[in-house]
């Protein structure tokens, strides 16, 4: 197997740390930037694509690169997490949802089930079965077009929209508090989605977000709290592959990847919040388009 070299360590940290929060999926990029390089590069991506993936030393440093891609989450919206997680104890005492952080706090529980369960059954199966180039470049180029689908309908939806819908405020969007239970595990369904290499999960969960009347303020910090538990519980589950056979010989690596996408996780997520203020999806969808087209050319 193919050791990670420490300037491998640093590239593929940056690209974790930017591709997870930018709606341009992280795992399609894992996939298709090595294998545009080629060479040693190209072997870590057959590594992680087989049934003894397993043992691949680039998985279990890919699950460092989430688990510290979570950690920056968790910084940035510290106090939104402690808010959450202080009210959804409350409710657990009281038994009742009465104000809008802990309305927030069962949405994300709600909204997460799916993915989790779904995660824990079928990662591996679609990992061996879709995480190759032909197939990663197939689904960002999908990943593309459900982000130009997203903002059609949000636009068609505040064009048509008569009537406020509950929680909507003057300009025809909700706030995330305001979503319904149903609304919120639909979100989760199309999470599920990201399983598949080149299918963002931050894209699919903000579509979610704007098909149900979020603005893309709200939409994207509702799509990053949602990612939060999903990657931590993930990495943290896989974690003790860096210790077996599969982290030998990289633990440097591992830590100085880590350290590189928590940084860049942090700039990334600090920048869009921003972005999402006042622009949209549809950059990404132009750039998910031409480079899965472009790679579908090279490796379909």
């Amino acid at each position: 197997m193919t050791d990670i070299s420490y300037f491998q360590a640093i590239v593929i940290g940056v690209l974790q740390g930017v591709t997870e929060l930018f709606p341009i999926s992280s795992l399609g990029h894992s996939v298709l930037v090595p294998a545009w390089i080629g060479g040693d590069w190209n072997k870590l991506v057959t590594q992680t694509s087989t049934k003894a993936s397993e043992q691949s030393p680039y998985l279990a440093f890919i699950v460092a690169l989430h688990v510290a891609t979570a950690v920056a989450l968790l910084w940035f919206y510290r106090r939104d997490w402690i808010a959450i997680i202080s009210a959804f104890f409350t409710t657990l005492k009281t038994r009742r949802v009465e104000t809008s952080t802990e309305r927030l706090a069962w949405l994300i529980v709600v909204a997460t089930v799916p993915v989790g369960i779904t995660g824990l059954v079928l990662e591996h199966t679609f990992r061996v079965l879709f995480a190759k180039p032909g197939a990663a470049a197939a689904f960002l180029t999908v990943n593309g077009l459900i982000l130009l689908l997203g903002e059609w309908l949000r636009r068609r939806s505040v064009a048509s929209t008569q009537v406020l819908e509950p929680g909507a405020t003057a300009h025809g969007t909700r706030k995330i508090e305001a979503l319904s239970y149903p609304e919120a595990a639909t979100i989760g369904v199309f999470q599920t989605f990201a399983l598949l290499a080149g299918i963002s999960r931050s894209g699919i969960t903000m579509v979610g977000g704007l098909v149900r009347g979020l603005d893309h303020e709200d939409a994207a910090k509702f799509s990053f709290l949602l990612a939060t538990p999903v990657i931590l519980a993930a990495g943290i589950l896989k974690v003790p592959s860096l210790f077996g056979a599969a982290g030998d010989h990289i633990h440097g690596q591992v830590i100085v990847g880590a350290i590189t996408a928590g940084i860049a996780a942090y700039a990334s997520v600090r920048f869009l919040t921003r972005y999402f203020t006042t622009r949209t999806l549809t950059p990404f969808a132009i750039y998910c388009l031409l480079a899965g087209v472009a790679s579908l050319v090279k490796f379909a």
